[in-house]
């Protein structure tokens, strides 16, 4: 059985009720749903979450909601890998049977059912533990500028003053989309053989401000971005 897991708890320091703040007339965390079920390629679409009301909207919009996340992994502390083990010991109760689980992040309005899609075939064809969703940093990270005490600015590492960009590997950030796993080959969520997905530019935002968030409704509004 293929899953697709959107965590989605309720408290948001930065950006007050965040997983399901109004985004062009829907929550938020329908999109995430949306791109879920028009991929086909999962058998349950599950959300966890601690909130009633998020559990109301995620059935709503056609994903499952088995059971109301406990308080001890829905705080600020908690990580997602305790949402996914939580998630894997439920099933283990239940006699479910997972083989590919995606676990999709529900602020996530610019995921494309191409990359979902892509990210499976990945998933099923190499000799790996998992699949992550990354994009590439614009410029070498070891040529980075840091801030003394003056408040002047100096090259963070001095060694690479006499390099050139072009002498640096390519450099990448998790994007925060979605991650895959081959659930029957992982014993711990840990040094996992991870295969990445680039994503393209304007294919991710990372959202923790109202700036951010408005700047990720210009983006999905305009012709830079196609959910396809």
């Amino acid at each position: 059985m293929n899953i697709c897991l959107i965590p989605a708890r309720k408290g948001s320091k930065r950006i007050k009720n965040k997983n399901i703040k109004n985004f062009n007339g829907k929550p938020i965390i329908y999109y995430s749903i949306k791109a879920a079920l028009n991929s086909k390629l999962f058998d349950k679409i599950v959300v966890s979450t601690d909130s009633e009301k998020i559990k109301k909207i995620a059935i709503k919009f056609g994903a499952e909601v088995p059971f109301i996340r406990p308080k001890n992994i829905s705080d600020d502390f908690a990580i997602d890998f305790d949402v996914i083990n939580h998630y894997l010991q439920f099933c283990k109760k239940q006699k479910i049977s997972i083989n590919n689980l995606c676990y999709l992040y529900p602020v996530n309005p610019l995921i494309k059912i191409s990359t979902l899609k892509r990210c499976n075939k990945l998933l099923d064809s190499f000799n790996c533990q998992s699949v992550i969703t990354v994009r590439k940093y614009a410029f070498p990270i070891e040529m980075a500028l840091i801030k003394n005490s003056n408040g002047y600015i100096k090259l963070k590492n001095t060694k690479f003053k006499k390099k050139r960009s072009q002498d640096f590997n390519s450099s990448y950030e998790d994007a925060g989309q979605c991650y895959w796993y081959k659930v029957p080959l992982i014993k711990k969520f840990i040094n996992l053989r991870t295969i990445p997905f680039e994503l393209d530019k304007f294919e991710y935002l990372d959202v923790d401000s109202k700036k951010d968030f408005n700047n990720l409704k210009k983006i999905f509004n305009s012709k830079l971005h196609i959910n396809r």
